[in-house]
């Protein structure tokens, strides 16, 4: 299936008439352009109120009729609901009193493709009238009823919640704890329901010939029964309503039990608790503070201040290390002396006429020798002993003391910032007596809360029993008819359907099981593309019975859902949403409204990159600025097929829908 236009004239925030071309765009490859490459996405951008679940809502309002609204909404209620998603214009003089949508779409059946169109229009106060085109011919043959069933058996309504829905509410099937949901949706998607449809009625069918040659106080005895079952089923359902209303008034107190918060918040509770340990945490942060300057203090009466001058350092030691050589030349000099005054001694008593040459050599050599040692006047004149301490103070001890000194400093600076931030908060902090009203007011609405839970529960659980109890009922039913079906068993439409019974529920079993292991691996397949990697390590496991999907970790424990935070409830669900559709072999458009709204940084990534390009041959997607931005819009430019920005006119208090997005204006590609 692939939607290619929606039409909304005077739709809740939609002015007028707008026409949006949703069909899929493909863009040339190469020179010669005979190559397509296929880009799914059709993106919406729109700020909060602009309109982006009203594009959802009239697609889905257009299929599914009252059932878009509410599973249980009673005619006049869907008449009022209806009223009120005409356009209100601001201008009383132009107010409109009607509203239509058209809905265009390709649908493939038996090999042939096929374009609907359908056309819902209402006008206030009275119900909706509704209209098929095939292929640009009217149906007009059909009913309201009739187009309405042909429209729930080409997209059921139970399909359509897994593909058209509103990524900030689908956490709610993580949150589903009976599983009852994901069942529903499974046995639809699946084919199951149509077998469960099928053992029922050939059950009926056997019912009725076993009636028919059963005794008359068998017949008055299998009336009693069936209207036992039947009065427990209503009693059941009568509790399950108590039930429902009873959550409302938990959902009602949550509510004000936020708002209370909320306040709490603002007025400085959140702090009045938190008082005693910030004062704790600043008396903590003194101290540690006095020692490191201490600690400071200590490192500047050491070799510290040599590592705060390092260049006149350096040149002292140089000149240093001169001096050094230079004491060295004067001490070799004068010990070179001594020995050739000596030498000058013994060769005077040398009668050899070599003697005075040799000696007139050596004594121009040694002046020679002396007239290239420096005579600079010694500047420090320190021993060896002193110029190595000092070389081990500047290049180790000062370097050593310096880091010391840094870090102290650095974590110095922390401090006094936390110590800053402390005080601003034990400012902050208020006086226990000026939100205890807030806290006994929370507190009380909390305790209402639980009465009610535990009130749910009991009536809950009495709407079980009552149903456990029809269900024995019917067991007992079952076996009147099986005791007394004996006489009629020869026929052979009995037999066969008895035998067809048999082997519906062995095949019901095999094709769940082929079912769930293949709803397994692509659960896990897709949980493992949108996860974080430390999220990896799990693996899926799903109930064949209950359908229930659970997480298991690597030592076998269980994953508690509850625990999630609502961005892993997002990604949970939508793995869920995407193996259900691969499952069911379904080719069915893929329309997200609030796609990122719960997610963090890493979930975004992946759900951009690994789900939205391949979610289904048709994406559309309805976002805001901050979810998918400019630099997700750049990443995913190859899968976009076009996009349109979702304007709204504060004058008029209606919306508009161009091409384009946030930052600009579209520039159209080639198709």
């Amino acid at each position: 299936m692939i939607i290619t236009r929606l039409t909304l004239n005077n739709f809740r925030v939609f002015r007028g008439t707008q026409e949006i071309d949703l069909a899929p765009r493909s863009k040339k490859i190469g020179t010669s352009g005979s190559a397509q490459h296929h880009r799914p996405i059709v993106l919406f951008g729109g700020l909060n109120g602009a309109g982006k679940t009203s594009i959802l809502t009239a697609i889905r309002l257009a299929l599914y009729g009252r059932q878009a609204l509410g599973k249980n909404l009673s005619g006049p209620d869907y008449i009022n609901q209806l009223g009120e998603l005409i356009h209100k214009a601001s201008n009383a003089g132009s107010q409109s009193d009607r509203a239509n949508i058209e809905l265009e779409f390709i649908y493939n059946q038996q090999g042939s493709a096929h374009t609907y169109k359908i056309i819902r229009g209402w006008k206030k106060g009275q119900k909706d009238k509704l209209t098929l085109e095939k292929d640009g011919t009217a149906l007009s043959e059909l009913s309201y009823d009739q187009c309405q069933g042909f429209l729930n058996e080409l997209i059921p309504t139970g399909i359509a919640d897994l593909f058209f829905f509103d990524g900030e509410k689908i956490a709610e099937l993580a949150e589903d704890e009976s599983g009852e949901v994901l069942q529903t949706a499974v046995r639809r998607l699946l084919g199951l329901d149509v077998i469960g449809k099928l053992k029922s009625d050939l059950g009926i069918f056997l019912k009725r010939k076993g009636v028919e040659g059963a005794a008359q106080s068998v017949h008055a005895e299998l009336k009693t029964l069936e209207e036992t079952c039947e009065a427990h089923k209503a009693r059941s359902e009568k509790l399950r309503h108590i039930a429902d209303q009873i959550k409302v008034q938990i959902t009602s107190i949550q509510t004000d039990i936020l708002a209370k918060e909320d306040k709490l918040s603002s007025q400085g509770g959140a702090w009045a608790n938190s008082r005693e340990a910030e004062q704790s945490k600043a008396d903590f942060l003194i101290k540690e503070k006095a020692e490191l300057e201490k600690l400071i203090r200590h490192e500047m009466e050491s070799t510290l201040p040599i590592a705060l001058a390092p260049y006149a350092v350096a040149a002292l030691l140089s000149q240093l290390e001169v001096e050094q050589k230079q004491k060295q030349q004067l001490h070799f000099t004068e010990e070179l002396k001594g020995f050739l005054d000596t030498l000058k001694g013994r060769l005077s008593f040398d009668l050899n006429a070599s003697a005075p040459v040799a000696m007139a050599a050596i004594h121009d050599c040694f002046s020679d020798y002396q007239s290239h040692i420096p005579n600079d006047k010694l500047l420090f004149d320190v021993s060896e002993r002193q110029f190595r301490e000092l070389d081990i103070q500047v290049n180790s001890e000062a370097k050593a003391s310096y880091g010391r000194f840094a870090q102290a400093r650095a974590r110095l600076c922390e401090l006094e910032e936390e110590l800053a931030q402390t005080a601003a908060n034990i400012a902050r902090a208020p006086a226990q007596e000026q939100v205890e009203g807030l806290f006994n007011q929370v507190r009380e609405l909390d305790k209402q809360k639980q009465k009610l839970v535990m009130d749910y529960s009991n009536v809950l659980n009495e709407a079980k029993q009552a149903l456990r109890e029809a269900q024995d009922i019917n067991r007992k039913i079952q076996k009147l008819h099986e005791k007394h079906t004996a006489q009629t068993n020869a026929a052979e439409g009995v037999e066969n359907a008895q035998n067809t019974l048999m082997m519906l529920d062995a095949f019901a079993k095999k094709l769940t099981a082929l079912r769930v292991a293949q709803l397994e691996k692509e659960f896990l397949g897709s949980y493992q593309r949108l996860a974080r990697k430390e999220d990896l390590h799990y693996r899926a496991s799903i109930n064949p019975t209950s359908f229930d999907v659970e997480l298991i970790d690597d030592n076998g424990n269980v994953l508690n859902r509850k625990a999630m935070s609502a961005g892993e409830k997002q990604i949970y669900a939508i793995s869920i949403l995407e193996a259900l559709g691969k499952t069911s072999g379904r080719n069915l458009p893929v329309i997200i409204d609030t796609p990122l709204g719960r997610l963090d940084s890493k979930h975004r990534d992946k759900l951009v990159e690994h789900y939205f390009p391949e979610a289904s041959h048709q994406v559309v997607i309805l976002s805001t600025d901050t979810e998918i931005d400019e630099s997700y819009v750049d990443s995913l430019k190859d899968d976009i097929s076009h996009r349109f920005e979702i304007s709204f006119d504060s004058a008029t208090k209606s919306s508009k829908v161009v091409e384009g997005y946030f930052w600009g204006q579209q520039i159209k590609e080639a198709i």
